[in-house]
């Protein structure tokens, strides 16, 4: 599957050059000289069209008790494919986000949790990828959350697609 990759950004839209680490690293600095303890969540999601698949990437900074703020970024599959692997994909496109800000968090001793859009909910389609989504996050050493607790994807992400 071709993804086109766009550039982070905020919720505002403001476009960012610098890279998704130099990005969280600022940030941590600001809001810990702040005075604020944080906790960073990444989710993923996408949406079905026609003939394609948007995803977005959200990396939410929160704030203890203070609210918080989040860096997105959008990409589009250029084919559509089946719930599964599309539910995969997105699991893929947070665990790589989170990878990629890993070492700036354990730097700042920042905790990390990883959100999939999956409902843990047999009844619901999502759920066929729960097992697989579960043991790629929790292998690559990362907390996992899933619904109705993945708000970086299904609340945060979900805005984005």
């Amino acid at each position: 599957m071709k993804l086109g990759m766009d550039k982070w950004r905020n919720f505002s839209g403001q476009v960012f050059e610098e890279p998704i680490t130099a990005l969280i690293e600022n940030a941590i600095i600001k809001e810990q000289n702040a005075g604020h303890r944080l906790k960073i969540c990444v989710g993923s999601d996408s949406k079905v069209y026609k003939s394609y698949v948007t995803y977005g990437t959200a990396i939410v900074v929160l704030r203890e008790g203070k609210g918080g703020f989040m860096f997105i970024r959008n990409q589009k599959g250029t084919s559509k494919i089946g719930t599964k692997e599309r539910m995969l994909h997105e699991v893929t496109l947070s665990v790589e986000a989170a990878y990629a800000i890993c070492d700036v968090l354990e730097k700042y001793e920042v905790e990390l949790e990883v959100h999939a859009d999956i409902n843990t909910d047999p009844k619901f389609e999502s759920n066929i990828a729960l097992k697989e989504a579960m043991g790629y996050i929790l292998g690559m050493g990362f907390v996992f959350k899933a619904k109705p607790y993945a708000f970086a994807s299904s609340s945060c992400a979900d805005k984005v697609v």
